[in-house]
């Protein structure tokens, strides 16, 4: 993991129900991965499997300068996955440590998160590790066979302020039949793929609670 600023544009996308209402605002629920933003991709497919259950749903493109902006960098791995655990309230037992104050500091201190997209392949795979089923070593190498491409969620309004909405699309009825095929046939193997790396990994690693326990 690491901060760095970048000093150029990017195309990503982002995947809307009902279609985007006013300016773009770091307003998306609680619970998400990186926290209240909002949530773009560096891959199209991704966020169209999101949406492809919505007769309404809209595909916006868009460029975003990441110029002067405060951001986090995060490769998968065990932070990454403790990042999301603070995101879906996971931690919430463990407030007084500072591993708790650690990863609620990323939520404030930056302008933007870049991270692995956690898709319903990995949340599978997440919650097998956050209920104690498989190691941090499982998770981890699990997830190596599971990347989607990058999430870039804006958690200020500085950040949304540098997005510019450059075409968007509506999703028609084929195009969404064929994506929910599509999207169920890569959930399906996802897990195969996981399944098979956790029962390689059983025994290697550390299991969540043995991690949040022993952070000080």
């Amino acid at each position: 993991m690491h901060n760095k600023s970048k000093d150029k544009n990017v195309l990503l996308y982002h995947g809307s129900k009902n279609g985007l209402k006013g300016k773009i605002k770091p307003i998306s629920r609680q619970l998400c991965d990186f926290g209240r933003g909002f949530y773009m991709g560096s891959e199209q497919l991704q966020p169209l499997t999101l949406i492809c259950n919505y007769p309404n749903a809209k595909l916006y493109t868009l460029r975003v300068s990441l110029e002067g902006l405060h951001m986090l960098d995060i490769e998968v791995g065990i932070d990454w996955a403790l990042l999301i655990a603070f995101h879906r309230g996971k931690l919430e037992h463990i407030k007084s440590k500072n591993l708790y104050k650690k990863y609620a500091s990323y939520s404030t201190d930056f302008d933007m998160v870049v991270g692995d997209i956690a898709n319903d392949r990995m949340f599978v795979v997440l919650d097998r590790f956050f209920n104690g089923e498989i190691t941090d070593i499982a998770l981890i190498s699990s997830l190596s066979v599971l990347k989607l491409g990058k999430q870039y969620v804006a958690l200020t309004n500085k950040a949304c302020d540098k997005i510019d909405i450059i075409d968007v699309k509506s999703i028609e009825t084929p195009e969404r039949t064929a994506l929910k095929i599509q999207s169920e046939s890569y959930r399906i193997e996802g897990i195969r793929k996981a399944d098979e790396i956790c029962k390689k990994h059983r025994r290697d690693g550390r299991f969540f609670d043995e991690i949040i326990e022993g952070g000080d």
